[in-house]
């Protein structure tokens, strides 16, 4: 079915909604799901070293497919574990637990397609629960990846933290 809100547009380099998650996972939009009747939206995460961008999580809704633009990005799927340089793809299917932190030692920025769409708008609703200056609300973050369809691994958290010497965003 046709929308008005479906259009062809150009969104130019460097461009888009920006905001800032926690202490390190940035995200830009760059194709919201309401301009392509919802199939599949577009971000752009840049993340700053040695951060873990979240717990590790499964989306029952989503797959995901990301592409590394800059820098050396880890990736846990499951059980197992790859560094991907610039020009590597990982893809996430739903139902895995998985996350992904900056491996290198400069900031690295990884473009991330999510089909079905929608699941973008989880940023937006997150940015105010992790506050930089404060703890984040954790029963909120609980109550929202829920509302979206999320499940945390919160246990795999300080193993990652060690294994690698992250810290988490």
């Amino acid at each position: 079915m046709f929308s008005l809100k479906q259009k062809a547009h150009y969104v130019p380099a460097g461009e888009g909604e920006a905001l800032f998650v926690g202490g390190g996972l940035g995200i830009t939009y760059k194709v919201l799901s309401s301009s392509v009747g919802g199939s599949a939206s577009v971000v752009e995460h840049t993340l700053q070293p040695k951060v873990l961008a979240a717990p590790p999580h499964k989306h029952t809704h989503e797959d995901e497919i990301s592409y590394v633009a800059e820098g050396v990005i880890g990736f846990l799927q499951g059980t197992e574990v790859v560094v991907a340089s610039v020009g590597a793809y990982i893809v996430k299917p739903r139902g895995i637990f998985h996350t992904f932190w900056n491996a290198g030692t400069e900031t690295a920025r990884m473009i991330e397609v999510i089909a079905p769409g929608g699941f973008e708008n989880y940023f937006r609703e997150l940015e105010p629960l992790l506050p930089t200056d404060a703890p984040p609300d954790m029963s909120a973050v609980i109550a929202l990846a829920r509302r979206y369809g999320l499940e945390f691994a919160m246990d795999r958290v300080p193993e990652l933290l060690q294994i690698y010497g992250l810290k988490l965003g």
